[in-house]
């Protein structure tokens, strides 16, 4: 078991670079292996999730080689050159529900057996989401009862193009559903209720896949060719969120986070803090392939409660769990509504996050789809993480206010995607220790 020790107090200070994005990792290497010919990744996030992602394309006889740290050179087989085989193909995901999704999407029409499992989290993620569009575009697809994985993926003839709306604002779901019109017959449609992050579709236009967005909308025609290319991949903005809060809550602290991608579908949980009174300033801002970047400089601030609204969940889903540690350093009450899909991440997030502040001293009222916490000091104690990495990481950043140290549980899940957590933790400033027991 590893675990995290936080001693209390701190400032954080300097420099500080993030890893590489894990949304675009995943969709990067999975559009260069269906690109015609040689694709270059720059800045591949090598952690446990994405290179899951990577192995199964290599199982699927994708050649990939890791030309140097951080780059990886993939040899594209074509829209539908991925090879048919006998037997049924096992690729594991393993905490992973990105890969699992979009991997369903990629290969739903690819005409070969696969069945895709995970770890123990992952096979208690509900898939349904994705089984109900792809099987309307002709997927032979099933999982376990309820929508379950493992889902097996078997042969099928070629799938056909439809138009979607989605009820649940989901990225992963969006970009399952483009994959799989990639190799259908006629147009597919996407409608979304509300912007999610749109990697796939600048991905997409990187590669010089034609394809039409409009506001809550996105089509494209399968059968087409996408070419080979070089990308570099910015930083994480769900990494730094964390190191944007610990600056924000931690007395005396100036914080400069460097090439952090900005999309305007990923940050809005830079726009919720700045509404609680966040200093953050983004500085040389600047494109990298079809994606905005920055560096992003943040300073101490004294932060008020808000209301974070259904409609502003979307765009700041993977960042609230940082998020509710601001609002337990905050002046009066933020209340979180419209995240319910917080229940069904790595953990119940909303349980999980409630049970935590809780230990910590915080008062919290846990409702269906979200939170209510009262701001204002609190202590320590033991955190159980529950396995979630943006957990683990959200309350280690907590210490930087608690009046007695933390100890958290369960962290190795961390390393799913930020593999050099502790290292720039304490770099910044953060008094952390990592015990393997």
């Amino acid at each position: 078991m590893l675990s995290f020790h936080i001693s209390p107090g701190g400032s954080l200070r300097g420099e500080c670079q993030v890893p590489a994005d894990k949304s675009i990792s995943h969709r990067a290497v999975l559009l260069a292996a269906i690109a015609f010919g040689e694709s270059t990744l720059e800045n591949f996030l090598e952690a446990e999730d994405t290179l899951h992602t990577l192995k199964a394309l290599q199982a699927l006889g994708v050649s990939i080689e890791h030309a140097s740290p951080g780059v990886i050179q993939v040899q594209g087989k074509g829209l539908f050159g991925i090879q048919n085989s006998a037997l049924c193909i096992p690729l594991y995901c393993g905490n992973s529900g990105t890969s699992l999704r979009l991997l369903a999407g990629l290969l739903a029409g690819q005409n070969l057996c696969v069945e895709l499992t995970g770890d123990v989290s992952l096979s208690k993620r509900p898939m349904q989401r994705v089984i109900d569009p792809l099987t309307q575009m002709g997927a032979k697809i099933e999982g376990k009862a309820g929508g379950f994985p493992p889902l097996v993926i078997t042969p099928t003839s070629r799938l056909r193009g439809i138009q979607y709306r989605m009820k649940v604002a989901s990225a992963q779901v969006k970009s399952s559903i483009l994959l799989a019109g990639l190799t259908a017959e006629g147009e597919t449609t996407v409608f979304e209720p509300v912007a999610t992050r749109d990697h796939t579709e600048r991905l997409l236009v990187h590669h010089g896949y034609p394809l039409h967005t409009e506001k809550g909308s996105v089509r494209l025609k399968g059968g087409g060719e996408l070419k080979p290319t070089t990308l570099k991949i910015p930083g994480d903005f769900s990494s730094a969120a964390f190191f944007i809060v610990g600056a924000t809550i931690a007395p005396n602290s100036e914080l400069l986070l460097q090439n952090v991608g900005i999309n305007p579908t990923r940050i809005g949980a830079l726009h919720l803090l700045q509404k609680m009174g966040a200093s953050i300033l983004l500085m040389n801002k600047r494109m990298l392939g079809q994606e905005p970047v920055a560096d992003i400089l943040v300073k101490s601030a004294e932060l008020r409660g808000i209301s974070i609204e259904p409609a502003e969940v979307p765009g700041a889903i993977d960042e609230l769990p940082a998020l509710f540690i601001a609002a337990a350093c905050a002046g009066g009450k933020t209340l979180v509504r419209g995240a319910k899909e917080l229940r069904v991440k790595e953990s119940d997030r909303i349980h999980t996050m409630a049970c935590g502040l809780s230990t910590l001293g915080v008062s919290t009222e846990e409702h269906e789809d979200g939170l209510v916490i009262e701001g204002g000091q609190y202590v320590g104690g033991v955190i159980e993480s529950a396995g979630d990495h943006r957990v683990a990481m959200a309350f280690a950043i907590a210490g930087l206010r608690a009046k007695q140290s933390i100890q958290i549980r369960f962290c190795e899940n961390v390393r799913t995607s930020f593999p050099n957590f502790v290292e720039c933790a304490k770099t910044a400033g953060l008094n952390i220790t990592q015990v393997d027991a």
